[in-house]
């Protein structure tokens, strides 16, 4: 049985648990991580789900993503993902989530990471993973639209392939006329 910690709205723990596969109570909120790993050609290692797994089965998705479990914080949630998941070590206790999305009962804190990894090397978790790959932008926007990669809306994962090239822009210059 895994147990995630509860927020209020803000963020601040609340000193309660809620059980995995659970909603959270009305005005808390849980932690969600996702790794999207970019390599030197700009491209996004992706992953495919188990065909057992409870959703989403077969679809593609994001590098790594996963429940926080309690006692960990948002980096160290992370951190322990990319392990199980890739086999793929990375320090973030010093690192911000590049995006946070407030979603309906929780919070998904978006790391970003640039790493030249060969898939024969990544070790898939069996009960998570059944293949890995690399995918450009529009290889990917093609999946969603195919029904191949989970549905996330594309402006998000447009936002990420622009953030993985430039990191800690928020915004672009206003043109003077």
């Amino acid at each position: 049985m895994e147990l995630f910690d509860l927020y209020d709205n803000m963020r601040r723990p609340l000193g309660r648990t809620m059980v995995r596969g659970t909603a959270a109570p009305a005005g808390c909120y849980r932690l969600v991580v996702h790794i999207s790993i970019f390599n030197s050609r700009g491209e996004l290692l992706i992953q495919q789900r188990q065909s057992f797994k409870d959703d989403w089965q077969n679809m593609w998705d994001l590098s790594v993503g996963g429940s926080v479990t309690t006692g960990e914080t948002s980096q160290t949630g992370a951190e322990r993902e990319l392990l199980e998941e890739l086999g793929v070590s990375a320090e973030l206790q010093d690192k911000a989530p590049d995006i946070t999305i407030t979603f309906n009962g929780g919070f998904d804190d978006h790391y970003i990471l640039h790493r030249d990894l060969e898939i024969s090397e990544l070790r898939l978790q069996y009960e998570e993973v059944q293949a890995a790959k690399w995918a450009t932008l529009d290889e990917i926007l093609s999946m969603i639209d195919n029904g191949t990669f989970i549905p996330y809306h594309k402006a998000l994962i447009e936002l990420l392939f622009f953030r993985s090239q430039n990191p800690g822009c928020t915004r672009t210059r206003r043109k003077e006329p």
